[in-house]
């Protein structure tokens, strides 16, 4: 059995969210936490949540909607994290992959959110692209809080302040690719400080990339893992899941 900590799941993207589900099952994925990171796809993971039993969410608003995002919406958020099913707030953080001109509101809506992480003590779930050290920075001004650097792509010496942090590393799809020097990170902080995801639809894993993503495919990431580490499927399996609980409450 497996979890998915990150994805995406939206009519926008699947014709059949039923559908999609079922073939996650099949798959042997045990539990999905989707990622709500707009108003819009909010309302909708909330949706998914309540409808099935096996779908988690963590919600927060992405970088990319820092100019946009009024103190209103967060109010909102803050009603909506307290809803028992969304189990961490993200993705939230930095983005300066297009430019650095709007970088200090982006760093006003991360603090904000980390602030509602920390009062509500919740794990985050954290994006950050071309912003590293920005971003470790804001995290060390909220020591208490925990949680998850989602699709992580960074150096060991990162990966390393990050897990001094008590920060986990999602690792996905890309750990497949053969260009990917994934697998120096994996071998030098081992399977406890990682977590498994896919980050569907999007990177989706060999054999299938260039194809749509989706959960159902999180046994080839875990795969290429223990080949990695010289270890058993089933020993991925129970020790991402482990670590997963160790940081979402997916009661």
């Amino acid at each position: 059995m497996f979890i998915d900590t990150h994805c995406h799941l939206s009519l926008e993207d699947y014709d059949d969210i039923d559908s999609i589900l079922a073939d996650n099952r099949s798959a042997g994925i045990d539990k999905i936490i989707i990622s709500g990171c707009t108003k819009e796809s909010i309302l909708e993971s909330l949706k998914y949540c309540k409808k099935y039993g096996d779908v988690y969410a963590t919600i927060g608003y992405h970088p990319s909607e820092a100019d946009i995002t009024t103190r209103v919406d967060l109010e909102k958020l803050e009603e909506q994290i307290q809803n028992d099913k969304i189990v961490g707030v993200g993705e939230i953080g930095l983005d300066y992959h297009y430019g650095k001109e709007n970088s200090e509101i982006q760093k006003n809506l991360f603090r904000k959110q980390m602030q509602l992480a920390e009062k509500y003590h919740l794990p985050v779930v954290i994006h950050s692209r071309d912003a590293t050290a920005d971003t470790i920075a804001i995290l060390k001004e909220f020591p208490n809080v925990i949680g998850d650097i989602h699709c992580f792509s960074g150096s060991l010496e990162t990966a390393q302040i990050y897990i001094s942090m008590g920060y986990k590393l999602g690792i996905g799809g890309v750990v497949t690719f053969k260009n990917s020097n994934l697998f120096k990170i994996i071998e030098s902080v081992g399977l406890s400080n990682i977590l498994l995801e896919t980050d569907s639809p999007y990177l989706t894993p060999e054999p299938y990339r260039g194809k749509k993503n989706s959960s159902k495919y999180i046994p080839f990431i875990a795969n290429r893992i223990a080949e990695i580490l010289s270890v058993s499927v089933e020993e991925v399996s129970q020790k991402t899941i482990e670590n997963t609980l160790s940081l979402f409450d997916l009661h």
